[in-house]
């Protein structure tokens, strides 16, 4: 397959041949993710399952700062790749994984430093909250490898070959399980065991994925690289560039506040839910896994259309977009209505892989409520997210990020009055409602054909 498929085969079949391995790869991190929770809530206690739902919270926050930066900083990379400037595409590249070192060590400090105080802020329950502190510290420790593999599978997928990170995904994902299943029933590390076995796989995964990179830069030639080789060049200037940062920073910089804000909000949401007790955290924690699974397929179309966007706007062949969303909107359609099914006939006994024969009625009957409501509705956050993407894709983040800063405003105020008045069910009551507040007025922006002219 060519490297420039986004941008001259048919959008349907471009989109989906793009997509898919993000959404296998996804689903494989997202499934080692789900194990994580089952091991811990089967093998060592419904308290341990809710001191990593109860940090997941928090964790969410910085995940979010590098999947944000990552889309930003790939939105530059596909633009400069789809007009073949490579020399400013492989500066843009460098300087995306140097800026975002700094930052990764610059926050896991901060969060070895701050991360109890925090959770108490959070009200987490006081028989959870030693044990979300052991994972939350195991986790910040290797926050710069988390990093570098969010950003390093970003500048992948703005190169069209988002089937690398698929490869390491699935490798890492094995790895993980292995490490989990040998440290918490083998070792009897409990929450500990679960966090090194994460820490440990995404490391690997991590540095592996650079060098893959550098090799698959180094085969795309331009001047600067004759320029290297005859010592004519600065290597420092081809590794860095302020202008370059600031490129990115414009449209990295929205994304981060849009996915960071939502992130600090579902904290808030948290400390609510926190407030109902430890075994309806539980089932709220089981039935956030099953989520996390659900939105794959939707987030992968939306950073598909992103892509996909930057390219054929950096090649010049706008008309190519609105095509394009047209065939991402009836993929999401189809992924909407398996996921619905899924949910519908399977509630009970994803709700019990969690919590296993000793979970409480209470921890069960939230998590199952939970997954059956919110399965009606994942063609919102599915549409949201295509219209997102163009919006990103185009650098137009101005709409951007209202809609989604809106989207968060109407969970967190729901969550905040109305769950402490009529029960934790108004805490995904209000999600639906925010999706759609978002998807109509980034689809608005996406209608007026502003963003073209970004």
């Amino acid at each position: 397959m060519n490297q420039d498929y986004l941008i001259k085969k048919k959008p349907m079949y471009a989109l989906a041949l793009f997509a898919l391995p993000m959404i296998i790869g996804n689903l494989f991190q997202q499934t080692y993710t789900m194990v994580d929770s089952a091991i811990v809530g089967r093998y060592v206690s419904e308290q341990a399952l809710a001191a990593v739902g109860a940090s997941y919270s928090l964790t969410n926050v910085f995940i979010c700062v590098a999947i944000g930066g990552g889309m930003g900083a790939s939105v530059v990379v596909s633009r400069h790749f789809g007009a073949k400037a490579y020399d400013r595409m492989k500066t843009a590249v460098y300087t995306a994984l140097l800026t975002f070192l700094a930052i990764s060590i610059l926050l896991g400090s901060v969060g070895l430093l701050c991360g109890k105080w925090i959770m108490n802020l959070l009200q987490t329950p006081s028989d959870v909250l030693d044990l979300s502190v052991v994972y939350l510290n195991i986790y910040f420790l290797g926050l710069p490898f988390l990093f570098m593999y969010n950003v390093l599978s970003a500048m992948f997928n703005a190169l069209g070959k988002s089937r690398i990170p698929l490869y390491f995904l699935v490798f890492s994902s094995i790895f993980n399980v292995g490490l989990d299943i040998f440290m918490v029933k083998s070792l009897h590390m409990g929450v500990a065991g679960v966090a090194w076995a994460t820490l440990i796989a995404q490391g690997i995964s991590a540095v592996l994925s650079f060098c893959v990179l550098l090799r698959t830069l180094w085969g795309m030639k331009g001047n600067q690289d004759v320029a290297l080789k005859t010592g004519t060049g600065s290597i420092w200037k081809h590794i860095f560039s302020m202008t370059e940062l600031r490129t990115m920073t414009g449209i990295a910089l929205p994304s981060i506040l849009q996915q960071s804000t939502v992130s600090i909000g579902m904290m808030l949401v948290q400390s609510v839910v926190n407030s109902f007790g430890s075994q309806m955290l539980a089932g709220y924690s089981a039935a956030m896994r099953v989520e996390s699974i659900c939105v794959v397929p939707m987030s992968a179309m939306g950073n598909a259309i992103s892509s996909y966007t930057a390219q054929n706007i950096g090649a010049e062949q706008k008309d190519r977009v609105r095509e394009g969303y047209r065939a991402v909107t009836i993929m999401v359609l189809g992924f909407a209505a398996v996921i619905c099914l899924a949910l519908e006939l399977s509630g009970d006994s994803l709700a019990y892989l969690f919590l296993g024969a000793d979970g409480t009625p209470a921890a069960m009957q939230t998590a199952v409520s939970c997954m059956m409501f919110m399965g009606w509705f994942y063609c919102l956050i599915g549409f949201k997210m295509t219209a997102d993407g163009v919006l990103r894709g185009a650098g137009d983040m101005k709409l951007f990020t209202v809609a989604n800063l809106v989207n968060l405003g109407i969970r967190v105020i729901v969550a905040v009055t109305m769950a402490p008045r009529c029960g934790i069910f108004m805490v995904w009551a209000a999600v639906p409602v925010g999706w759609t507040a978002n998807w109509l007025i980034s689809y608005c922006r996406y209608r007026t054909g502003k963003w073209e002219k970004r």
